[in-house]
């Protein structure tokens, strides 16, 4: 079907015309682009932070997609439209993750630190993160700022003073962070829950709460004692942070208002900022010496000290002049909005001073690892580290993130899907544009730009791609970068359509008149990729460079508009044309998947059995209950020795495995008729209606959604049905 036959108002046409003859995309000559960057009086200004990745570990792809990448794009975008944009985030570093993972790999505090901060900022560079400064919560500027700003708060009278209960290691002569103690399950039992939340039952518990509490470093056991603490009182505050949120709360994501009117509704309770530790931001006041900020009050504060080692002139940004306005986006996973969208900005009032308060919060649900979650300890998942080692290029991996990016609901990195996308969309649609019209351009008119006569074929692609050009802006303006994307693949298949219709490898060969006509079809497709290249600066960087090589042009020279004019003018000579994208193919999913999935697949030879166990042997429910008696008594028997937790350990993880195979084999052996399996899923659903209505933990909830979809399958399978896969959506009722 012919371009032309798409329908088109006069009104676009006619403004597309204007467009393409009179206006021009390249950036004012006259405006020079300083640094470091600093906010201007009546220009845009736009302040970007990501949420700080914790330092003491590899962030897998989910973490990436979830903070730095999506910022990346959306700051790249900013500077396309010309606005003073500044880009900053770090690490995280303080806070009782830290201790513990220094002491697993027997380091100091600082050690782990240093090394994982070159780990983080090694994998960013490799994935073209464009901070402006990437910085850390253990600068000296940090420690300077924070006590500065709890000042203010203290002194304006925001704090509070209480008792808590804490376990005290006298053996180690320290008080227990949470993390620092295990125990007995007081809900559960399951002996080796944490002091924060047991892993049994997945309930939150306090560390006062475990049955016969060990410390994690020395294996003795605590006592209770109580210590001062500072708080924040958030109460105080609450009507002027819910004054702010029901004006400021329209511009955040979805879930980030979901949250946060959840955390509103019951009502804001006085939080501890205070913890006795010693790897810390220490409290400047003499009576809490001896204590360390809480990593939640301290590390939002870092976006204000990692600017202040950018710039001494940090403060334009988050103490601006009157007449100077900052817009101000944070990027974050959904786990850590109630931190930004409750914590800091009480914190920031608190102060009853003018900081930059945050305008949008742009928060992501989480993006899954095929049929589960990411685990560096069962090595599942693609973690940055790994990623630079798979032989795909970077802008690969940055298209699939985006291009699955879990901005309404949880998504899956998936190794067939991410070749799937990459043959079909970057391939044989992106790449197949560019280089088709670009090696037409190198074989039939020597590689320079010939005169293009705007017919009512070329003024309708042009009106076409200035709807998605304008759709590509409302999407980025609102951080939809998901939808952007789609959009600039859209404008690839106008014009692979264009060219298929054109048809110019015809035309080159008739009469003069259709040479010419030829030459107008190369030479707007060819401006059509210079346009691709600019809108895809913020999310395929390294393919830009390449495409600019080609095109022989610098396309940081040109803005980004609402309208589409000339790139590359007539006489204008390109590079050597090339491919863009390489194909995947089938056998190097089915590596790179064999390789990230991680120890699940040979779990069995890893299971530690009680002697003259095998499971199998193991074929009824009998024979698996009396397996699992004889597991537990082999633990029972280990701890009573007073053996070593690493000999026992193996065999608990084992009889949790045999535990969950027990209730699989009792779903599948017991027989039950078509009518009774019908009751059971009418009252499963009934069951996992009213969790959802109570809003429980998704720990909770998805053991429940699992054994529904089980009886589902189950009944199916007994009336010889095909097995639904997923859920159907809810069609919306016909209106009479």
């Amino acid at each position: 079907m012919s371009i032309a036959a798409v329908e088109v108002g006069e009104f676009e046409l006619l403004n597309a015309k204007n467009s393409w003859i009179s206006k021009s995309c390249l950036k004012d000559i006259n405006k020079i682009e300083c640094q470091p960057v600093l906010p201007v009086k009546d220009e845009k200004n736009v302040l970007v932070t990501s949420a700080l990745p914790y330092v003491n570990n590899v962030p897998h792809l989910g973490n990436i997609i979830g903070c730095v990448l999506s910022a990346d794009v959306f700051a790249r975008y900013c500077r396309l439209r010309g606005w003073n944009t500044l880009y900053i985030s770090g690490t995280d570093e303080y806070g009782t993750a830290t201790e513990t993972k220094a002491l697993e790999e027997k380091l100091t505090p600082q050690e782990i630190c240093d090394k994982y901060f070159k780990i983080h900022s090694e994998i960013y560079k490799w994935f073209n993160i464009s901070f402006d400064h990437f910085g850390r919560t253990t600068s000296p500027k940090q420690t300077e700022i924070v006590q500065e700003i709890f000042k203010e708060v203290h002194n304006n009278g925001y704090t509070t003073t209480a008792s808590m209960e804490q376990l005290l290691c006298e053996n180690c002569d320290r008080f227990l962070a949470d993390r620092f103690v295990e125990g007995t399950c007081p809900l559960c039992k399951y002996e080796d829950a944490r002091g924060d939340q047991c892993d049994g039952c997945g309930h939150l518990i306090n560390a006062t709460e475990l049955i016969k509490p060990r410390c994690k470093v020395c294996q003795k056991t605590p006592v209770v004692r109580s210590s001062q603490q500072l708080f924040l009182n958030l109460p105080k505050v609450e009507a002027k942070l819910n004054d702010w949120v029901d004006k400021s709360g329209d511009d955040w994501s979805y879930n980030a208002k979901v949250i946060t009117k959840a955390w509103l509704k019951d009502g804001l309770k006085e939080r501890c900022i205070t913890r006795d530790l010693k790897w810390g931001i220490p409290v400047p006041l003499e009576d809490f010496k001896s204590k360390v900020f809480y990593v939640w009050f301290d590390a939002p504060i870092g976006y204000m000290s990692m600017s202040a080692v950018y710039t001494p002139e940090w403060r334009k940004w988050w103490q601006p002049e009157d007449d100077t306005k900052i817009t101000y986006y944070q990027f974050m996973a959904k786990d850590n909005v109630p931190f930004h969208s409750v914590m800091f900005p009480v914190c920031l009032f608190s102060t009853e001073r003018n900081y930059t308060m945050v305008n949008h919060i742009m928060a992501t649900e989480y993006l899954n690892y095929e049929d589960g979650k990411f685990s560096k300890s069962r090595g599942i998942g693609v973690f940055g580290n790994d990623a630079q080692d798979t032989g795909l290029p970077a802008d690969v991996f940055r298209f699939y993130l985006l291009f699955v990016r879990p901005e309404s609901q949880d998504s899956s990195f998936s190794w067939a899907d991410l070749a799937t996308k990459n043959n079909s969309e970057l391939l044989n649609n992106l790449g197949n544009f560019c280089n088709r019209a670009l090696s037409f351009l190198e074989k039939f008119f020597d590689c320079v730009i010939p005169e293009i006569q705007l017919g009512n074929d070329e003024l309708t692609l042009l009106a076409l791609v200035t709807r998605d050009l304008k759709e590509y802006i409302n999407m980025l303006d609102k951080a939809k970068l998901r939808d952007g994307l789609r959009l600039i693949l859209s404008i690839s298949r106008h014009g692979n359509q264009y060219m298929q219709f054109q048809k110019p490898w015809v035309l080159i060969k008739g009469s003069n008149e259709e040479k010419i006509r030829a030459g107008t079809v190369i030479g707007l497709s060819c401006n059509l990729v210079c346009l691709l290249a600019v809108m895809l600066q913020p999310y395929m960087p390294q393919t830009v460079n390449i495409i600019g090589k080609q095109l022989n042009i610098d396309i940081s020279t040109f803005l980004l508009n609402n309208f589409v004019s000339v790139f590359l003018p007539p006489g204008h000579k390109i590079g050597k044309p090339a491919p863009l994208f390489e194909k995947i193919d089938p056998s190097v999913v089915n590596q790179l998947k064999s390789r990230f999935a991680g120890k699940q697949k040979s779990q069995e030879k890893e299971l530690v059995m009680a002697a003259g166990l095998d499971l199998k042997q193991i074929t009824t429910v009998e024979q698996m209950e009396e397996a699992i008696f004889k597991q537990g008594d082999t633990v029972r028997q280990l701890k009573q020795s007073g053996a070593q937790k690493s000999e026992w350990e193996p065999y608990v993880k084992t009889l949790l495995e045999m535990k969950k195979s027990l209730e699989q084999m009792k779903l599948d052996s017991n027989p039950i008729s078509i009518d009774d399996l019908e009751e059971e899923i009418s009252k499963q659903g009934d069951k996992v209606r009213k969790l959802k209505e109570a809003k429980v933990e998704k720990s909770e909830l998805q053991p429940e959604i699992d054994l529904l979809l089980q009886l589902k399958s189950k009944l199916s399978i007994s009336k010889g049905v095909p097995v639904e896969n997923g859920q159907k959506k809810k069609q919306k009722p016909t209106k009479k």
